[in-house]
């Protein structure tokens, strides 16, 4: 999710993965990727839409969101992501997010963003999804400052919790 631009899609082609959806709200983020890419963009499928509205193909084994969650600041956004996750990870996949945590900071790019915490986010996920694993790190912008990041591995239970 918030695929970008960024370095790992283009690692994980040229490591040899395939049927990688990278997924963003930018078309021109997307565009710049595909270029980046060359003949590996033929392992990628280029998806242009709202993290809170994308569909797959098919359920999917590993949703990676570093620094979009935090963007979604409403709890009717929050739950739509939650859902969308849900529907999209099969029974015995992952989630790896990255976020701000609560010491991170309260603005990012002149919005503003939500903070967690590991057990905040285990808990918005907890219907299906168990915390496997949980750390926090700063991130150093490339202006040198430090952001204080929540990093959380999730894992799909074969069997959702059934809601009270």
């Amino acid at each position: 999710m918030g695929a970008g631009a960024s370095a790992l899609v283009l690692d994980l082609v040229q490591h040899g993965y395939r049927s990688i959806d990278a997924v963003d709200l930018s078309a021109a983020a997307l565009a710049q990727l595909r270029s980046r890419l060359g003949e590996g963009a033929s392992a990628v499928r280029f998806v242009c839409a709202d993290v809170r509205e994308v569909c797959f193909d098919g359920p999917i084994d590993l949703w990676h969101d570093r620094a979009t969650f935090h963007f979604l600041t409403t709890a009717a956004d929050r739950a739509a992501y939650v859902a969308r996750v849900g529907e999209a990870v099969a029974p015995g996949g992952h989630v790896v997010m990255a976020t701000f945590s609560e010491h991170g900071p309260e603005q990012c790019s002149g919005l503003p963003v939500a903070r967690y915490s590991a057990a905040a986010l285990a808990a918005m996920f907890a219907q299906q999804f168990d915390l496997m694993h949980s750390f926090e790190l700063d991130h150093i912008t490339p202006w040198g400052t430090p952001q204080s990041f929540t990093h959380v591995l999730l894992h799909r239970r074969r069997d959702p919790i059934a809601a009270p």
